[in-house]
């Protein structure tokens, strides 16, 4: 079988290859195969599932799963065209484009490679050359045009959830052609980021076009003896969840609200709020107006929804128009009595206007106060959890979630803190601990 490498299309012997026949195909796919582990094997042979991941540790086996399953989706699409993405283009160069051709020699597969001006393979298969792209998944729009037949992402977690975000509808649109049409991605977890979001959520596993496989590190049977034992010196039990066992875990280090836990905060059993009073944490910024919508019962404070609005206008009309028939209970930013994003009335005068009691205090409370009576709320000494949150308030959670401190010891002002100030000021005016010291759980402190 002859086998070129023929960078840039240099050497004109492309005219002399030979592909291998169907037979030899067959061989060729069950000697990639033989040297999978169970894992690996789960994603190569799913050819099913129109949204694919791979969630695995370190070490797992996770590139090599990835190579194989772009050799098998070539040979179901002989003659189209496929797509590989790395997070950037110096790791298209230094992983897969390396990795790749060690594969392709290894197993005798004839091949030509262009590296100018963008990677590509051919693959010389017998029914025909097949293309694979190899792309940064940064700089996605370079793939608008091409209509792929299947399309491949490595260690996508590590790509700003935003471009995922913006780039995942768009790739999608791209597989149209080809036998057998399928996204698969392969990642580390890096925290609740895209990855979790598109195979991890409640949401996700409601979908029936996507699956999940997971790999750990102790399933790959070639890694060194002391790999394992060097990983455990070296991070805290918490990495050790995502980095070993491919696990969905929070990575923030720092974090300011760090007893919020998923599996204890987030429920989808919100009690019936349709008589009772609708409690509203409020945020007051320019063209970033955050609300949470809430609700007390038995003590316990539950968010079941969030509105993001451009003034204080238009956050009072839209509250409204969500609630009705309730009472409107508002804990704003303090601040909010003394200027506006109106030029007529405070911000705190526009939502009195429509019909949102205001029950903030003179001042808001120390950040540190604040941040403690949360934390108290999330777990307190006892282990009791007296805040809740719906799933469908994302912001909230990626604010309680992902909010870190400064190096001067304050909270970050990053965008996060917008909807974690807004529980801030909710919790302290309905659950001030200094009322319960006086007896008082809930309500306004009368000076």
């Amino acid at each position: 079988m002859s086998l070129i490498s023929d960078v840039c299309e240099k050497q004109p012997l492309l005219d002399f290859l030979n592909p291998p026949d169907e037979k030899d195909t067959e061989i060729i796919l069950e000697r990639v195969l033989s040297d999978l582990h169970a894992g690996q094997l789960s994603f190569v042979n799913d050819t099913e599932t129109e949204i694919l991941g791979l969630c695995a540790g370190y070490g797992s086996g996770k590139t090599r799963s990835l190579l194989a399953k772009c050799l098998h989706l070539s040979l179901l699409n002989q003659g189209f065209t496929g797509i590989v993405l790395e997070p950037t283009q110096p790791l298209v160069r230094d992983l897969f484009v390396t990795e790749f051709e060690e594969f392709l020699l290894n197993y005798e597969i004839p091949y030509t490679f262009r590296s100018s001006p963008l990677p590509d393979f051919v693959l010389h298969l017998p029914k025909g050359d097949t293309r694979i792209m190899c792309r940064s998944f940064e700089s996605w729009q370079r793939i608008i045009g091409i209509n792929a037949s299947f399309i491949l992402a490595d260690e996508i977690d590590t790509v700003a959830p935003s471009i995922c975000q913006r780039a995942f509808p768009k790739i999608l649109g791209r597989l149209r052609a080809g036998n057998v049409r399928q996204f698969a991605a392969a990642s580390t977890p890096e925290g609740y980021r895209w990855f979790w979001e598109t195979f991890g959520s409640d949401e996700a596993k409601e979908k029936n076009d996507r699956k999940l496989i997971r790999m750990k590190t102790t399933d790959n049977p070639h890694l060194p003896a002391d790999f394992i034992d060097r990983m455990k010196m070296n991070y805290d039990p918490n990495l050790l969840k995502a980095y070993l066992e491919g696990q969905f875990i929070s990575l923030t280090t720092g974090a300011v609200f760090d007893r919020f836990d998923r599996e204890k905060h987030i429920t989808k059993d919100i009690p019936n709020y349709s008589d009772e009073i609708i409690r509203l944490g409020i945020d007051f910024n320019i063209g970033k107006m955050s609300c949470v919508c809430a609700v007390i019962r038995d003590n316990k404070l539950y968010i079941f929804d969030e509105i993001r609005a451009h003034d204080t206008d238009q956050l009072a009309k839209e509250i409204k128009s969500r609630f009705v028939h309730n009472r409107l209970y508002g804990y704003p930013d303090s601040s909010g009595g003394a200027r506006s994003t109106n030029a007529t009335k405070t911000d705190i005068q526009i939502l009195e206007s429509y019909g949102i009691s205001n029950q903030s205090g003179a001042s808001n409370p120390s950040i540190k106060d604040s941040v403690n009576n949360v934390q108290r709320l999330l777990c307190n000494g006892k282990e009791e959890v007296s805040l809740f949150v719906h799933p469908c308030c994302k912001n909230v959670i990626e604010s309680l979630e992902l909010q870190s401190y400064t190096e001067s010891g304050e909270p970050e002002k990053t965008g996060l803190d917008h909807f974690s100030d807004c529980v801030r000021y909710l919790c302290w005016r309905c659950f001030n601990p200094l009322h319960l010291g006086a007896g008082r759980k809930t309500g306004i402190r009368i000076y």
